[in-house]
């Protein structure tokens, strides 16, 4: 199973200012190990971001980004304690789902 996100939203104003960190691997599919094989293409495809069970970024990627992909983003409309929702697949069928509460900003 893939290891949890790293998720941080803070608010600032009535936007929530999310950031996102997602341990993956990302393999291009050009590397080789170090046998000299090529390395299997393993990459996130897609990235679904909800506040409070509404999509609010709904993002196709491909080998292109790199290894352990930041997002950030800003949501409008959040308040303190609301919840955001990060979901990825890979295409290897892979799945990961997180959720954080907004947090109140300084």
């Amino acid at each position: 199973m893939a290891e949890p996100m790293k998720i941080r939203a803070t608010l600032q104003g009535d936007v929530a200012d999310v950031r996102i960190l997602m341990l993956h691997p990302m393999e291009t599919g050009q590397r080789k190990d170090a046998k000299g094989d090529i390395v299997p293409l393993h990459f996130i495809q897609n990235v679904v971001v909800t506040h409070n069970g509404k999509v609010v970024l709904d993002a196709q990627w491909s080998q292109a980004v790199s290894r352990n992909p930041f997002l950030g983003l800003r949501v409008k409309g959040a308040k303190a304690g609301d919840k955001i929702g990060v979901t990825w697949t890979d295409n290897k069928g892979d799945k990961r789902s997180d959720e954080a509460a907004v947090a109140a900003g300084s």
